[in-house]
């Protein structure tokens, strides 16, 4: 029998889980992804020819905005067929249908930044200490990865976790600090998933957002004694790796 992991992965998109929101006439626009753009804007480098890698990256999204926005040195990794097929189709040639575990084996220092967008989740423990290992020997001396993961902090984190049949696990800000550091991945920020400003609408909800987490943060620097707690249901961790 077909690994059941694998089953789900070959049939991601025609089951709900990704690509539901790509135009097929239009393809993709850079406008439908604000947070990406904000993300390459706030977080990378300025040079243009860092090399860049996005493992488990779906259907393109973060690889065509790092390219509408200059970037240039780009590859991308992705299990699911369905996945690659539709990247293919918008012209993202940068995208290859493998195993991200199989494409880093052997690229040693050959990257400035790494994504690992909505992946870690996926992974069981022993699967996340070598694919962070990995990850680490892939890095250049000072290089960046950048990681979005389900929040087991957040308020409503259950809801990202438990919302695919294929996620393993989440994290807090301490025990994704844990992770990275021992696999030799240091000097890591985590970044609340606050509501972004791009209109009218999204300006009421961050409004909405800073006044009802006010009680739980509240509630929490009660009980802890500290501030600066993470509540939203994902989180963006930055990291940078010291030779």
């Amino acid at each position: 029998m077909k690994d059941w992991k694998q089953r789900l992965y070959d049939n991601y998109i025609s089951t709900g889980q990704a690509g539901t929101g790509i135009n097929r006439q239009t393809g993709l626009n850079i406008g439908d992804y604000p947070y990406f753009s904000r993300l390459i804007r706030k977080h990378l480098p300025d040079r243009k020819d860092i090399a860049i890698l996005d493992l488990a990256c779906g259907h393109g999204a973060l690889i065509y905005c790092l390219k509408k926005l200059g970037y240039c040195n780009l590859e991308g990794v992705d299990i699911s067929p369905q996945q690659v097929a539709l990247a293919h189709e918008s012209g993202l040639r940068e995208i290859r249908c493998q195993d991200m575990m199989d494409f880093l084996k052997d690229k040693v220092n050959a990257f400035d930044v790494i994504f690992l967008m909505d992946i870690l989740e996926h992974l069981s423990k022993v699967e996340l200490c070598d694919c962070l290992d990995q990850v680490s020997k892939s890095l250049t001396a000072n290089g960046m990865v950048v990681i979005h993961v389900p929040n087991a902090e957040g308020i409503f984190g259950m809801r990202i976790r438990y919302g695919d049949v294929t996620h393993e696990n989440c994290f807090t800000p301490q025990s994704i600090r844990q992770a990275l550091r021992v696999c030799g991945i240091h000097s890591v920020e985590c970044f609340e998933d606050k509501p972004l400003i791009h209109g009218l609408k999204s300006l009421f909800r961050y409004i909405l957002w800073v006044l009802l987490t006010a009680p739980f943060r509240l509630l929490l620097a009660a009980e802890t004694g500290t501030t600066g707690q993470v509540l939203s249901q994902n989180m963006l961790v930055v990291a940078r790796k010291f030779a």
